[in-house]
Parts: C-alpha cells; structure tokens; sequence
C-alpha cells in the first residue's frame, strides 16, 4: 500500500462517523501489543486551545533538547501534519506502511462484537504505534472529542491538561457547561496532577469533585499560577508569569490574541508539573519560537491579512477580543466559512458586526458546511456592509484581497477546515 492509497482507506472510514467508547480502539491496540504503554504522554482536552497550549509546551521542552511527539487534528496542509516529532511530520512511506500493518487489524475487529473501529480511532493507533517505535522523551497527545470517551483516554499521562471549556459537540457531550466539562474532566487519572484554565465556575466544580473523587492534584489558574499581560502588538506578546514555585518577567511569544497568553501560561504551570528538571531558559527561549499556524496569522502587514481557525462561540469571541486589540483602526473585511453543524447564526452576531468593509460568505471542501448563500442572508441582519458569497475558499480569498485596500484589513475564518485551503491560496500570493 502507497501513501495516497493508505490516506484513501482512512479517508474511507468517516462513513462510521463519531462513535464515543473505548471498546474498539482497546481491542485494536491490544492486538498492536499496547504501544500507548510505551510511551511518556500528556494529555490536553478542552474546547479551545488545546493545539496551542500543546505548541507552547512542545516547544518548551525541545529547547530543553528533548524529543516531544505531537498528536493534534484536524491538519492544516497535509495529513501527516497530525503526528510529528519535533516539528518534523511522519513521513509519507512511514505513515503507509504502519496502514497496512494496521489495517487487517481493523477489518478483523469489525467483524466483531466490539463493532467498526472509527476513523479517529484508527489514526489515534496509528500515532501509539508510530511514537512506540521512534520513542521520543515526550509525547503530548490532544483529545479529539470530550475527554471521558475518547480514543486517546487509554494512556496514562503524567499531566492531564484541561483549558477552557465552552458549548461545542452539545448533540454528544450535552448541552450545559456541566456536562462538557464532565466528559473533559474523564483525562484526570488517579493520583495523577490535573491544571486547567478553565474560567467558568460550573466548569471547575465538576473538574474540583472528579479530581477529589480520583485523588488527584488539580492545579487551577489564577489560584495557583497565572499571569500579567504586558504589551501586544503585531510582532507578539510579553507577560509576566508566577506560580507558587516561581516568578518569571517578560516571557515572549509571537503567538497573537490575549487568549494566547493564557495559553502560554498553562504550558508553563504544565511545564512545572512535569518529573523533568526545570531549566528557566529553555522556558524562555520555548515560548519565544512556538509556532502554530492557523491561529492568528499574519500574512501580510499592507493590506494587513489575517486567518484564524475559530469555529465555535468561544473561539469566535477569542477572535472578537484580538481584532480589538489589532485592528488599530483599519476598516476590516471578513472571509467567514462556517460547518453547519456549528451555532452559525450566533457566530455571525458576534463577528459580523466588526466586517464594517464588507462580508465574504464561503465554503470548505467539506460535507458538513454550510450553504454559503443562506448563511448570507443570515449574516445581513448583523451588517450594513456589502455582503457576497462564493462557492469555494479559493474564490473567495481572491475577492477579498482584491477588494481590500493597504489601510484596510482582510480576515479570514470560521473553521480550520477553512483556514487551511486559504493558506494555500495566501502563500502562492505572499511567499
């Protein structure tokens, strides 16, 4: 089996759709001799963040010159993106023959009691297998769905992570910030350390009783560490950190948006709960080189181009609150290509009205997005500014940049399925 013919059988796998359980993936790993049980992880759940929070960390410890695997989704240009090793992804033949050693695996457990292995549980294998093999010193595994019953709540991590928790998923992880941080609130392991930046009280209640309940430390931002925000501009971020071990000044990041201090700041609490020697400098120089794109990145400075990967309310109001703080009085023009399986129309209410240049309605290449033409109509109701809408990314980021002017600024987002056929409109245009 080839790269493309190995992608083409996972790709096949979406018709099971999302199938929350333990059962099969445990069974498959299993039958791959359990690689979950020879690696070091982290584990990072929650609703935003995560991919960030991981970025921050990563970088961290590789300034420390450990070898950190990264396990996130979805992937932004290529699938490989999902499991790397110091930023290097797999490599394509590597990925293809880890397919075909897994895949009679997966065809023999379907014919099972335990039922279809899905297509998320069969990539999460197929990261356990890889980093069993290459052995880095860490690996930091981000949730896909929830917590409780997703396919990665088979390790047993050193630190379970949990950053802030909002309304997402409310057809599987219910419909109150209650239930959400329960099925997140599942990666806390016995006698294990848990932090979180989680903000909403009914979020930390259930995240203080299942961490009693499992005789876990939880460590909660802004009681036991947090951090002063000290300037923000285009070029990135300082601010000051302290916990109960230490205090840091004038921590740097590139990374955009005031919820990417905090972010940074729950690497660094993570970091100090790690069984590794702290070395401060490598803290430093950690954060200072995290990348992770897709997330307020700028593109261009005249006209000023942005892509951000918000897809639900509480990223969309992350993304609210940076535009603030960036704009700097440019006239902005939005590029927005929402699923439709997100809460479109309180999306639109919040981040249409800041389009004061104009609205570009489109649509990812994706079965679940909406029908640009209709969330247009919708999106009239929030603006007085033109209004267009167009069938592909492609088209639209060409209109948006040919209406937007040196002064003006061009934002571009709604889903990281969106964000990523942009950036590869935007690089032919500005690399």
């Amino acid at each position: 089996m080839n790269y493309n013919e190995a992608i083409d059988w996972i790709h096949s796998l979406y018709r099971f759709g999302i199938n929350p359980g333990l059962e099969r993936i445990t069974e498959l790993l299993r039958r791959l001799e359990d690689p979950q049980k020879k690696i070091r992880c982290i584990h990072i759940a929650g609703t935003n963040g995560k991919g960030s929070t991981a970025a921050f960390l990563a970088s961290m410890l590789e300034a420390q010159g450990l070898q950190v695997g990264l396990y996130t989704s979805p992937y932004l240009e290529a699938f490989t993106n999902r499991m790397a090793i110091n930023g290097g992804d797999i490599d394509e033949n590597r990925l293809a023959e880890l397919v075909t050693q897994i895949r009679r695996h997966v065809e023999e457990i379907s014919q099972t009691e335990a039922g279809q292995p899905t297509e998320f549980e069969v990539v999460t294998a197929l990261a356990f297998l890889y980093f069993a093999e290459e052995q880095p010193d860490w690996v930091i595994m981000e949730v896909g769905l929830g917590g409780r019953l997703d396919a990665t709540n088979v390790i047993e991590p050193a630190v379970s992570v949990l950053t802030n928790i909002g309304l997402e998923h409310t057809q599987v992880l219910g419909d109150t910030i209650s239930a959400i941080a329960f099925e997140k609130a599942g990666i806390i392991k016995p006698s294990t350390p848990a932090v979180t930046a989680a903000e909403k009280e009914d979020a930390l209640q259930v995240f203080r009783s299942v961490a009693v309940e499992r005789g876990a430390t939880l460590v909660e931002m802004d009681r036991d560490f947090g951090y002063e925000q000290l300037s923000a501009s285009l070029d990135g971020q300082v601010f000051n950190y302290w916990s109960r071990q230490r205090k840091l000044d004038n921590l740097q990041i590139s990374l955009l948006g005031p919820h990417q201090v905090r972010n940074a700041a729950l690497a660094v609490a993570t970091r100090e709960l790690l069984p590794v020697p702290l070395d401060t400098d490598a803290i430093y120089r950690g954060l200072a080189a995290a990348k992770w794109p897709g997330r307020l990145e700028v593109f261009s400075r005249r006209p000023l181009v942005l892509v951000d990967g918000a897809h639900n309310i509480d990223g969309i109001k992350a993304l609210k609150s940076a535009l603030d703080t960036i704009l700097d009085g440019r006239p902005l023009r939005l590029v927005l290509g929402i699923l439709g399986d997100k809460a479109v129309d309180e999306i639109l209410s919040l981040i249409v009205p800041l389009a004061t240049a104009g609205l570009i309605v489109t649509k990812p290449d994706n079965p679940r997005a909406s029908n640009p033409r209709e969330v247009a109509e919708l999106a009239r109701r929030y603006t007085s500014a033109p209004v267009a809408a167009t069938d592909t990314v492609e088209e639209a980021v060409a209109l948006g940049l040919a209406q937007t002017g040196e002064e003006e600024a061009l934002c571009i987002s709604g889903s990281l399925y969106t964000i990523s056929e942009a950036r590869e409109v935007l690089k032919k245009h500005f690399l």
